[in-house]
């Protein structure tokens, strides 16, 4: 987990958003509007301590409720659950270097094409080429 933040708010923003983003999807799933710790762990790469205490401070912040050992997204968490699920898709639904859409202006346009790939070859940059 060398890769996880290591300041305290940094941490809690990074947990913040995988927990949110697992709640959002296991509800959307059907797969349980509550979970436990134990559940939130299996999909994460968080001991049980950790996962306990995130999950704590959005019960703290207002995005997750808090029923025994269960836990459930608020209205808040809902909201934010989704836009970080959508926000992770959207990232890859993005074309990477050369894998641009048929509607990319790269596409028909060397010049495009070298600013979205940030290199000479591709389409119209063939020798005798007509753009």
């Amino acid at each position: 987990m060398s890769s996880l933040p290591k300041s305290p708010a940094l941490r809690a923003l990074y947990w913040r958003s995988e927990i949110l983003r697992v709640m959002y999807w296991l509800r959307g799933e059907g797969l349980g509007d509550l979970v436990d710790v134990g559940m939130v762990c299996n999909y994460l790469e968080v001991g049980p301590r950790e996962c306990a205490a995130q999950l704590e401070g959005l019960v703290g912040d207002g995005h997750v409720v808090r029923d025994g050992s269960w836990y459930a997204l608020s209205a808040r968490g809902l909201a934010e659950g989704e836009a970080e699920l959508a926000t992770v898709f959207a990232d890859l639904a993005r074309p990477t270097s050369g894998e641009c859409s048929d509607e990319c202006w790269c596409q028909i346009s060397a010049d495009e094409h070298e600013a979205c790939n940030g290199r000479g070859s591709g389409p119209g940059t063939q020798p005798g080429a007509v753009l």
